[in-house]
C-alpha cells in the first residue's frame, strides 16, 4: 500500500476552503499547540479543545493546561482562538486503557488513548454544529501519522464531521514547535502522559 502524504491531504483541504470554517482542534499541551494554531489560525476559526484525560498525575494535568493557557495569552495569532476544557477526567482514560497497562509506548494502549481523545473530540464537534475536528498531535516526531489519520477518518464518518488530515511534523512543523516554547517559556514535558509502563509511581 502506498504511504499517504498527510501533508499534501491538508493542502488540498486548505486550497478547497470558503471563508474561515470553525474546527474544534484537540490539543495535547502547549508546545505541540504553538506551531499548530499559528499555522491553523490563519485559514480556521479554532477553538482548543484540552481533552486529556490520559494525563496522570493530575498536578501534571494541570501544569500542562496552564501551559496551554500562557500560550494563548501570550502569543499573537492571526484569530485568537477559544479555550474549551472539560475537566480532568482520569477514569475515562482508566477504563480505555484496562489490560493494557504494560504495553509498550506505541503500542495497543497508544491507539485505544488516541481512540478515546480523538472520539470525543468528533462527538463534541458534531455537537456543537463545528465544520471541522482535528489534532495537533501528529506534529510529534513520537506519534504515529497514519494510525492517527486512520482513527480521525473513521470518526468523521461515524459522526458527520469532516476529519481535519494532517501530519504537522513536516515542513519543520516540529522544529517550530521548539522555537516558538523556547520564544514563549513554554514547559515541556519529558513523557506522553499515562507515563506506563516507565513510570509505576503514576499507577
Amino acid at each position: 500500500m502506498e504511504k499517504r502524504n498527510y501533508q499534501k491531504e491538508l493542502d488540498g483541504v486548505l486550497a478547497g476552503l470558503d471563508g474561515r470554517p470553525s474546527l474544534l482542534l484537540q490539543c495535547c499541551c502547549g508546545p505541540c499547540s504553538s506551531y499548530v494554531l499559528e499555522y491553523l489560525t490563519e485559514r480556521f476559526d479554532v477553538t482548543a479543545y484540552f481533552y486529556n484525560p490520559n494525563i496522570r498525575p493530575e498536578a501534571e494535568y494541570v501544569r500542562r493546561l496552564d501551559t496551554l493557557k500562557q500560550l494563548l495569552a501570550r502569543m499573537p495569532f492571526a484569530g485568537a482562538p477559544a479555550l474549551f476544557e472539560p475537566g480532568w477526567r482520569e477514569e475515562d482514560f482508566l477504563r480505555a486503557a484496562r489490560g493494557l497497562e504494560s504495553e509498550p509506548e506505541g503500542g495497543a494502549r497508544c491507539t485505544e488513548c488516541f481512540k478515546l481523545r480523538l472520539g470525543q473530540t468528533a462527538r463534541t464537534a458534531a455537537e456543537w454544529g463545528f465544520d471541522f475536528f482535528g489534532t495537533t498531535l501528529t506534529v510529534s516526531p513520537h506519534k504515529d501519522a497514519q494510525r492517527i489519520n486512520d482513527i480521525g477518518f473513521a470518526l468523521q464518518e461515524e459522526y458527520g464531521v469532516r476529519w481535519l488530515p494532517s501530519d504537522f511534523k513536516k515542513r519543520n512543523g516540529y522544529l517550530r514547535s521548539i522555537q516558538l516554547s523556547r520564544e514563549y517559556d513554554l514547559y515541556r514535558q519529558d513523557y506522553c502522559g499515562c507515563g506506563w509502563p516507565a513510570r509505576p509511581e503514576n499507577q
